[in-house]
């Protein structure tokens, strides 16, 4: 399907010959003579993509703009300015507003094709569904910044060691920083005051944490504890936010996987709620199974320690022993030398109580 650019310019000839050369590139294009009207327009229409004078009288491109960031299905749209004039002030205006592009009268159509397709590219990016928040933000930062970005930013970062059981950080400290596991395997878990702990998030090599208290400038809420020996790269608060705040589309697809994993998390704490303790077993059985899962289609076995998955579940380590010993007599796992392994899966997952 053919995209759809909406081009709002006052100028007849101008709009008539931009037109064009955007139909001889096979793209569907909708033309309107001024801001008003581009708007109308616009909210009908759902362009892919808009390109629009600054300087028309009544509503400018400033004000088209501004109306559009506003619109919930218009805002994330690319937004590409057209004007004669040059001048850095004009310039940063516009990107300020939230615009993605500038292209300066008179303009060659390989530079007008370009910008276009340029734009349309990363937007398709931005509206990649990336996986849960942890695992996803690696994909996004190479998509978003192109190959090799990820280690770009990577590169000539402190790296730590800690080993088993070792903290990385504790709640109520203060975050300076962004993480990234190199290796190991990684828990983030919450105190309770007589010292229980509930385990939130299981992490593995090449996921992100500790960014969500950086956008919120408070004190971790969790803790992170190495579950294995682990090698962590850390980022710079300053480096992280320049990465996600720099760019406008950026910035709104960040939180969407935000909000995904906190999403995850109320859904997590209404199983703890509501969901027997055979039924959250086998929900942290099968959530070990997704998250270090190393070849599909092979049988999966893990060694963790009772206690720790326990508190994954949410309950005394003794329920847990009882109830892996059911599973165990159902050979739905095996239990050989410490490590698990799931014999049945599909029983698992689908387990209702």
């Amino acid at each position: 399907m053919n995209k759809k650019i909406l081009l709002i310019e006052d100028n007849e000839d101008v709009r008539e010959n931009t037109a064009e050369i955007l139909e001889l590139a096979e793209y569907k294009v909708l033309t309107a003579p001024d801001g008003k009207e581009g708007v109308e327009l616009a909210r009908k229409e759902l362009p892919d993509l808009i390109i629009c004078d600054i300087m028309m009288p009544g509503l400018d491109g400033y004000g088209v703009l501004h109306l559009l960031s506003k619109d919930p299905q218009l805002s994330t749209v690319p937004f590409i300015f057209l004007t004669a004039k040059a001048e850095r002030s004009d310039m940063r205006k516009g990107m300020e507003l939230g615009a993605d592009d500038y292209i300066t009268k008179p303009f060659d159509k390989t530079e007008l094709l370009n910008a276009v397709e340029s734009r349309l590219k990363k937007a398709e990016t931005l509206k990649k569904e990336y996986d849960k928040d942890l695992e996803g933000l690696g994909n996004f930062i190479s998509d978003v910044a192109g190959a090799g970005a990820l280690k770009r930013f990577l590169e000539g970062k402190k790296i730590n060691h800690y080993r088993k059981k070792e903290s990385i950080y504790l709640e109520g400290n203060y975050p300076n920083g962004l993480f990234f596991i190199n290796s190991g395997k990684i828990k983030i878990f919450k105190t309770h005051e007589y010292g229980k702990e509930l385990i939130t998030d299981l992490l593995k090599e090449g996921d992100f944490f500790g960014y969500t208290t950086l956008l919120e400038e408070n004190p971790y809420n969790e803790s992170a504890e190495a579950l294995e020996d682990a090698e962590i790269t850390f980022i710079p608060k300053e480096e992280f936010q320049q990465m996600v705040f720099g760019n406008v589309s950026v910035t709104k697809n960040f939180l969407k996987i935000l909000t995904k994993g906190v999403l995850d998390k109320q859904e997590r704490l209404l199983d703890l709620a509501y969901s027997s303790v055979r039924k959250r077993t086998a929900e942290a059985l099968v959530l070990l199974r997704d998250k270090y899962q190393a070849k599909e289609g092979e049988q999966f076995s893990i060694a963790i320690a009772r206690d720790d998955l326990a508190n994954i579940v949410g309950t005394a380590t003794e329920s847990l022993i009882r109830t892996l010993s059911d599973f165990k007599e159902e050979k739905l796992i095996e239990i050989k030398d410490g490590k698990i392994k799931i014999l049945d899966e599909k029983k698992l997952r689908n387990l209702k109580a």
